[in-house]
């Protein structure tokens, strides 16, 4: 143990075994985890608890639950250990000659408009690895040990350089069997179409409407989806007809199996940002930036190509 202050910092093995009998809340799982035994387990958590001069476990009869002060040290010591983790893998790839870029990204974003085009920076920038996690919300940058996120809402990140792709724009569509049956070319025809909404944005067929001039508390009814991926595949197999961000549909839009119903977009107040860490320095983070700014400008004013 290393000293610091008046008291002792503990062994990574004890904050291993604290670590994995906290996630489990059971010391004999986590001493079949770590190939010890619960004996062990339990001893190293109680040393723990001396050198911090805290309590972390009830012990009730034959379980173990955390103590609240257990909880928080647990939620900040998993934080702590997955960034020692990626300080060694970065470690390794510096020693690899390569850079790593650990991205947090929006899974949706990822999958639809990123990675089918990510193969021309890889092609461009061969040292760099490239890691992608989800993450849906703001976090700290640094403490995660990101080195760029993409973002979609406000440029409302705290501590972060934000820099603006793309507004988003939401496009009604159909597949052209739903068109063709419910000739809902024209708004008038729309509202009596069976229509699909996304349950967080139960409101964005009666704003789309409401720019043509139609109001009715009926655009509420149709069919109710939790993830934009479903609303695609309902419009696709013609159950209904979506109001989609442009970008999420420019392969099916491109194919023909989606077409648009109206010219007229609905124009949110959201953007898609690049954010980064304020102050951070990053030859690669730079260079991945540019690359996204680059990219948006040449989408907006060419058709849709999956890079090879």
């Amino acid at each position: 143990m290393q000293s610091v202050g008046h008291r002792k910092l503990p062994s990574y093995a004890l904050l291993r075994s604290f670590e994995c009998a906290a996630r489990r809340e059971s010391f004999t799982q986590a001493a079949e985890e770590l190939h010890l035994t619960q004996s062990a387990v339990s001893r190293q958590v109680k040393e723990l608890e001396e050198t911090i001069g805290v309590t972390m476990f009830r012990r009730v009869g034959r379980r173990v639950t955390l103590t609240e002060a257990g909880r928080r040290f647990s939620a900040d010591l998993a934080v702590d250990l997955e960034n020692l983790k990626q300080s060694v893998s970065r470690a390794i790839a510096a020693g690899e000659r390569n850079a790593t870029l650990r991205i947090g990204i929006l899974p949706t974003f990822a999958s639809r408009w990123l990675i089918p085009r990510l193969g021309t920076f890889l092609n461009d920038h061969p040292s760099v690895e490239i890691r992608l996690e989800t993450r849906t919300v703001p976090f700290d940058l640094t403490r995660e040990r990101f080195d760029l996120a993409i973002h979609f809402g406000k440029a409302n990140w705290p501590d972060a350089r934000m820099t603006k792709l793309f507004d988003e724009e939401m496009l009604p569509v159909a597949s052209p069997k739903f068109r063709d049956t419910y000739e809902a070319g024209e708004p008038a025809r729309l509202t009596e179409a069976p229509l699909l909404h996304l349950i967080t944005r139960e409101s964005a067929w009666i704003d789309w409407f409401a720019m043509k001039g139609t109001a009715d508390k009926r655009l509420l009814s149709g069919r109710h989806f939790d993830q934009f991926s479903m609303i695609i595949s309902a419009a696709v197999c013609s159950i209904g007809a979506a109001l989609l961000p442009r970008y999420l549909i420019e392969m099916e839009l491109e194919c023909g199996v989606l077409i648009p119903l109206s010219d007229t977009p609905l124009k949110t107040h959201n953007s898609y940002f690049a954010v980064s860490a304020a102050g951070d320095v990053n030859p690669q983070v730079n260079a991945f930036t540019r690359w996204l700014m680059s990219t948006t400008r040449r989408v907006s004013m060419t058709p849709f190509t999956p890079s090879s």
